[in-house]
Order: structure tokens, then sequence, then C-alpha cells
């Protein structure tokens, strides 16, 4: 389907969508008539459901890079962890922790392989992509909890992991952003480094992007109600710098790569925490990729705009790990 010529695909899909200023990719237009010819939906009736249909749609998604990348699982300090290793990848590369998405409630590091497998290629890195608890099994604080014990055994084990332990970085897609961005402002020691993708950054305010894209556009407004609400039903705690680090303290957060997409629920919160750091000092790159929709960084197989957001978000990661203040000099690979 996403072979056919762009004239074809415009017949199937209609007129172009168009809101809030932004036009909707092609093919993003093709797949989300898809997933609504299958009923597909984030928020299904069980949560047992919800975990299926994310691992089926992976299956579609199977691509690897071309480039080889060695895996090995890991105990993270206590949590499950899979290192991704590229080939040639010299000893004392940077190591990027990867937090995957999912709303707290669905995924791991299987629906994330392939995403793990880009980054650690594109940003010529090691990837220690960590299993941390789901709701609503393990409510909050449960993720956050791992997140931290995952980069804490990272920074002090990165010599055994091949890695530079000045050169851990953390990243994440949506609630594994919200992770990661956890990480960045209460741990204790600064990683050098955040790739931030389409994050939850706030349980306690609906902004106007919540309303725009209330559904329609892959991720919904009634799923993230549903995340929430099984992963931190205590609405008091929401406000805590762990469940919302928009609220937290970023004086201290480190240099930052921050992507939105334009037809995301979640759009308006990420680009508020993307203005809070610049305010606190922090630098920081915020980038809205304006046509795409909330998880563009695993449909990154279906090529096309899909793998330019990711391959952008990859060439930011390698360049701050590599050009940044520790000037790491020349890459491994090179490729």
């Amino acid at each position: 389907m996403f072979g056919l010529p762009r004239p074809v695909k415009r017949l199937i899909v209609g007129a172009p969508v168009r809101a809030d200023g932004q036009e909707l990719d092609l093919d993003v237009q093709l797949l989300l008539l898809m997933t609504r010819l299958e009923n597909g939906d984030l928020a299904a009736r069980t949560v047992e459901r919800a975990r299926r249909g994310l691992e089926r749609g992976q299956i579609y998604l199977d691509r690897r890079p071309s480039r080889p990348v060695r895996t090995r699982d890991v105990d993270a300090g206590g949590v499950p962890a899979r290192l991704y290793t590229p080939q040639g990848l010299p000893p004392g590369s940077p190591l990027l922790v990867y937090y995957h998405g999912g709303g707290w409630v669905v995924g791991g590091i299987d629906t994330h392989d392939t995403v793990c497998r880009y980054l650690a290629v594109h940003a010529e890195v090691r990837t220690l992509s960590v299993g941390y608890r789901l709701a609503p099994e393990h409510r909050y604080p449960a993720a956050a909890d791992d997140a931290l014990a995952a980069y804490e055994f990272a920074v002090t084990g990165a010599e055994k992991l091949g890695a530079d332990p000045e050169a851990v970085a953390v990243g994440g897609d949506s609630a594994g952003g919200n992770l990661a961005a956890v990480v960045g402002a209460l741990a204790a020691r600064r990683p050098a480094f955040a790739l931030l993708l389409y994050p939850a950054t706030d349980m306690t305010v609906r902004r106007r992007s919540r309303e725009l894209f209330a559904d329609r556009f892959y991720l919904t407004d009634r799923a993230m109600t549903w995340y929430a609400d099984h992963y931190c039903p205590d609405r008091a705690r929401r406000a805590e710098p762990a469940a919302s680090p928009l609220l937290a303290d970023l004086r201290e957060f480190p240099p930052t790569y921050l992507v939105t997409a334009g037809f995301d629920p979640l759009r308006d919160e990420g680009e508020a925490f993307a203005a809070r750091l610049a305010d606190a000092g922090v630098p920081v790159a915020a980038r809205r990729q304006a046509d795409l929709v909330h998880g563009f960084a695993n449909m990154w197989p279906l090529g096309g705009r899909f793998v330019e957001a990711l391959a952008e978000a990859a060439g930011a990661l390698r360049t701050g790990l590599y050009a940044g203040p520790r000037g790491r000099g020349t890459t491994g690979g090179g490729r």
C-alpha cells in the first residue's frame, strides 16, 4: 500500500486533512485509514487486549537497519533490559538508556526493538532498552522507580557495558519520554543528553492539543485518560515531579532534543516542557514534525516522513553526544 504512486494513494484516502494550520502527511493519512478499517484502538476494553493489539501491530513493522546489531539481555539493577551494540562500534562509546512508550500500560522491549536498533546504528551508540514494570499491576511510581534504578545501573556499570560513564544519555517516546524526563530531572547524576520523542510531561492540565486532536489521529484523548487512570489513579499524586516532570525543578536538566508531532494530543505539553527548559537556561532543540502523528518513531519501517523524522532525532542524539561539551571526537563505524 505504501509503495503505491502518490496519486493512487490520494484517490484512496480522499482530500488532504488540515488542522491548526498544518496538513497531514499523505502516508500518515493512509495509515490512519487502514487503522480505522481494522478497528485499531490504543485503549481497548481490557489491558490484555490493548497489549496484544500493540504487539500484533509491530509484526507489520519488523524492519531492521542493514548494519548488524548484537543484543544481550541485562539485569539493570533488578530491572530487565536489553543491550544493543552495533557492529564495529568501539569500546567506550556513548550509551543511550531508552524507555519505551505505551502509556505506562502496554509495550515493552520487543515492541520497540526496531526503534532501539535504528537509534543504536544511526546515532552510533550502545542502547540499553529498559523493561520497566507496567500498570495496572504496578501503579505509579513503579515505572519511575524502575527508570531511575536502570539509569543508575547504567551510569555505575557503563564500563562493563562497553560504554563511557561520562556519556550516558536518556531517551524515550511518549510515556517513555515521560520517564526519560523524570530521570533527567531527578537523577542524582545528570545524564549527558536527553532525547524526548513526543513525551507526556504533565498529568495535571488539559492543553489545547488534547481538544484539537481528541480523536481520528491514532492516539486519542480517551486513550490518554485510560492510560493515566491505570497508571496513576490517585489524582492528588499527579502533580508530583515523578509523574509530571514539567512541574519539576529543571535547572540541572541535561541538553535536550525534544520533538513533537503536529497532530498529537500530547503536542502542547511536550512543547511546554521545551519552553520550560529554555526558561531554565537548558540548551534545548525543540522540533515539531507538523505533518505527523503520535508514535511515528515505531512507524519508521514504512519509510517516507516516518523515517525522516526518526533520522533527524538520531542525528541530534549523535551530535549531542559526540560533538557536545565533552567533545568525543569521531564516531565509531561512520556508517
